[in-house]
């Protein structure tokens, strides 16, 4: 899923589901920026004091896929949550809409963060893993021949266009490189179905690497994701784990929504984000009438900047920040510690027990 979902819609779930405008922007915050921290590695303080950090994202296209270690611990906890079904690892790693090992993780995460000064960012993460179920069905953060696309089409691109787009965009950005490469970015993720899995309209289908054929409409699979988002925030609010027996979305939510996201056809999650924004401004949605807050991913702005000072967008930008007492409070340090702390329990204590261990 884009922006458009992870901060847009999950604003509105989350005030639906009972948040203050002021919490639900935190997470929705924390939920979009999952797809915008990829700088890892240790914040150095100009008073000799440090802080880690580890990346939750990094390009699909991006040299750093061929490190299959490190590829393992983004992709999987935080992308492509393992399914946990079947004999083999690969198997065990696709990606399945509301599996298990995802109720789990997000029940574990709702009595985990109880009482954290990071709660809020703790629920913004989990969110992000959860709803992505949805869109990331059938795929993996791990090679896989599942992962590959044939024969890729959609009601708005029929035929074999959109195939013969991505291998000439990977033939031109990696030529240097080789084809071995190109087959090896093709079996990560969704990579080789580019967006269509993250377009909430979208009715699609291609044939896997296994030659199996698979038909998606994504429009149901999005609400119902919205919806299950509702019940997380509402089971958050009541202080339960038990977010699957909440009420959710409204039925008029739910209907309003399913105009909202068949309406917004743009292919650009940022227009389909402004478009969100006017909607919940005019009204549109049920119980809801306000400005949607906006989102600075980094730069000016951003988390990091308001936490640090650091202004680049690329990374640390070799500066050292003065370490005070207000990076302990900001929004930053504590959507990093929600990272690490959900890495740390999904790696090692929830997917161990679906047979699935990736570091």
């Amino acid at each position: 899923m884009n922006i458009d979902f992870h901060f847009g819609y999950v604003y509105v779930v989350a005030r639906l589901g009972g948040l203050s405008a002021a919490d639900a922007e935190v997470v929705a915050h924390a939920c979009q920026y999952i797809d915008d921290s990829t700088v890892d590695g240790i914040l150095e303080f100009k008073d000799g004091q440090s802080y880690e950090r580890f990346a939750a994202a990094h390009g699909m296209i991006d040299y750093r896929n061929m490190e299959r270690a490190k590829d393992r611990v983004v992709w999987a906890p935080f992308h492509f949550f393992p399914g946990g079904q079947g004999d083999s690892l690969e198997d065990k790693a696709i990606c399945i809409k509301n599996g298990s090992p995802a109720r789990e993780m997000v029940a574990a995460m709702l009595l985990r963060c109880q009482g954290k000064d990071n709660a809020l960012h703790q629920l913004g993460v989990a969110l992000h893993v959860y709803v992505d179920t949805w869109a990331h069905q059938g795929f993996s953060g791990v090679l896989s021949a599942r992962n590959v696309v044939h024969k890729l089409e959609s009601d708005h691109h029929p035929g074999n266009t959109w195939e013969l787009r991505l291998k000439a965009i990977l033939v031109k950005e990696f030529q240097a490189i080789g084809a071995s490469f190109i087959d090896l970015v093709s079996k990560l993720g969704h990579g080789a179905a580019l967006h269509f899995p993250d377009l909430p309209w979208a009715r699609w289908r291609y044939q896997n690497g296994l030659g199996h054929q698979i038909e998606r409409v994504n429009l149901p699979d999005f609400v119902e994701a919205a919806d299950a988002a509702c019940k997380v925030v509402q089971a958050f609010l009541n202080k339960t784990s038990e977010f699957q027996s909440q009420p959710g979305l409204s039925t008029e939510a739910k209907i309003t929504l399913t105009q909202l996201m068949g309406e917004s056809q743009s292919e650009d999650p940022d227009e389909r984000l402004q478009l969100i924004g006017e909607a919940v401004k005019a009204g549109r949605i049920p119980g809801l009438k306000e400005d949607v807050p906006s989102y600075v991913a980094k730069g000016k702005g951003s988390w990091k900047f308001l936490a640090t000072g650091i202004a680049s967008l690329t990374g640390d930008g070799g500066e050292l920040a003065p370490w005070t007492e207000g990076f302990e409070h900001s929004d930053y340090r504590k959507f990093h510690d929600a990272v690490k702390e959900h890495r740390f329990h999904v790696m090692q204590e929830i997917l161990p027990k679906y047979g699935v261990r990736l570091a």
